[in-house]
């Protein structure tokens, strides 16, 4: 019988889909915009050796170069127009939320709706482009520093470098914008997402073949197997899980009718914050290798410096979970606000069993989420660092990191629930239209 039910279920979301002309047009222009990512990202910047950069790429790319490049798609080990990707973006975002808080000017911005969002988008642009300029020139000064990549070193060398990445990073956060408002889901997130994927089959193939060969024990490749699938499965669960706080609202007298107490439920994530405290930390712990690319010669102190930066360092874990658990309470402080849900609650009649409406509504909030952000924040800590431990132990490259797998699974999880935002809207739309035609009929 259930069987029989779901099955009719999913025929209804075909047809649903079939007839939803606007959903379809929105994927078709998702990929569209994906595709153009991915060809970008094979477009090399001008004046660079593919061979020297090949070889050099490879002597570097289990450091913090392999992460910069599983983010941009594998751009920077083409040194592609996209090279820096998306990621200058990501931290203006992160300088601009963090003003936000201690510039009362921000804040009283981020309160006048739209049109102080809109300025504020504006800001974190400017933050973009000075941040590109930053990486752009450091990395043609690192390319330079490198032996035979760069045919014609020199200033014109750097400004065509500056122009070229900066350029395509602006277009990457302008496509990430279309995404969002005329595609499904968050243009951002799937940029990334997708170039996390597009590199998976090529990882699997080299360590089946390196399995193949006898360099990898097959047992070492079940087991990567079976960690990823148990990751994956705490991934949905936890991003799927909820702490409802019980709301109720008084009885109603609607003329001689009295209505009975409703109840409802606000729900709270485990984790709030998503995918974007791995990301903000990865991000951050970046800069310093970027900025040790604008000398030549570091010093002593300052290449140790870069060096316990790198990835797969133990100060580089420590201080990865540090930034991703104050990133996760962080940010989870900016998107929920406890006081006006409280306010909000006591305006429509609402209210806490047992909790005071207001001031004290918003402190049991506040009480509740602290306490499932550390939840959230610990499980973020576990799924990201658990794959670097098994890394440092067996020293064999997992085709999808926990930081990778936390993004890859997340963004397929709000994508998926967009998809289906716009088919219940459809759907709900269909049943309006038709309720309004037997209406027109009947008054006929």
């Amino acid at each position: 019988m259930a069987s029989a039910a779901e099955q009719f279920a999913s025929n209804l979301n075909f047809l649903a889909f079939a007839q939803a002309s606007d959903l379809k047009r929105r994927l078709w222009f998702t990929m569209g915009a994906l595709l153009v990512y991915r060809l970008g990202t094979y477009i090399p910047m001008p004046g660079i050796d593919a061979e020297a950069l090949r070889q050099s790429f490879n002597t570097h790319s289990s450091g913090v170069f392999g992460v910069f490049n599983m983010f941009a798609g594998g751009a920077v080990g083409r040194m592609a127009i996209f090279a820096l990707g998306i990621m200058p973006y990501i931290s203006a975002s992160i300088v601009i939320q963090l003003l936000t808080v201690v510039i009362p000017s921000l804040e009283n911005l981020k309160k006048e709706g739209e049109t102080g969002r809109k300025i504020i988008n504006q800001y974190i642009r400017y933050g973009t482009v000075f941040l590109a300029m930053f990486q752009a020139y450091g990395i043609s000064i690192g390319l330079e520093s490198s032996n035979d990549i760069v045919s014609n070193p020199g200033w014109y060398f750097r400004f065509s470098a500056v122009v070229t990445l900066v350029g395509g990073t602006m277009f990457l956060m302008w496509l990430g914008e279309q995404i969002t408002s005329r595609g499904v889901g968050n243009g951002t997130s799937l940029i990334i997402f997708s170039g996390i994927v597009a590199g998976l089959p090529l990882a699997i193939f080299n360590m089946l073949e390196l399995s193949s060969q006898g360099q990898l024990a097959p047992v070492l490749v079940i087991g990567i197997f079976i960690l990823a699938v148990s990751l994956i499965a705490v991934i949905v669960f936890i991003e799927r899980a909820q702490r409802r706080i019980l709301v109720q609202y008084p009885k109603r007298q609607v003329g001689n009718r009295l209505f009975q107490r409703d109840t409802s439920h606000l729900p709270l994530k485990l984790n709030t914050a998503g995918v974007i405290p791995p990301i903000f930390a990865s991000s951050l712990l970046l800069l310093p290798t970027t900025i040790g690319n604008f000398s030549q010669n570091l010093s002593d102190w300052s290449l140790s410096i870069v060096n316990a930066l790198s990835h797969g360092h133990p100060i580089y874990m420590l201080l990865y979970a540090m930034l991703m658990v104050f990133f996760c309470f962080f940010y989870t402080a900016i998107v929920f606000n406890s006081k006006d849900t409280a306010d909000q609650l006591k305006k429509h009649g609402g209210f806490v069993p047992g909790i005071r409406p207001g001031e004290r509504t918003a402190e049991y909030i506040d009480f509740v989420l602290m306490r499932i952000t550390v939840i959230g924040a610990v499980y973020i800590v576990l799924i990201c660092l658990l794959p670097e431990f098994v890394v440092s132990i067996t020293g064999v490259s997992l085709a999808l990191g926990g930081t990778s797998l936390l993004i890859v699974v997340t963004v397929t999880l709000d994508t998926v629930a967009q998809i289906q935002g716009h088919l219940v809207a459809h759907q709900y739309e269909g049943l309006i239209r038709k309720s309004k035609l037997r209406g027109g009929r009947r008054n006929r």
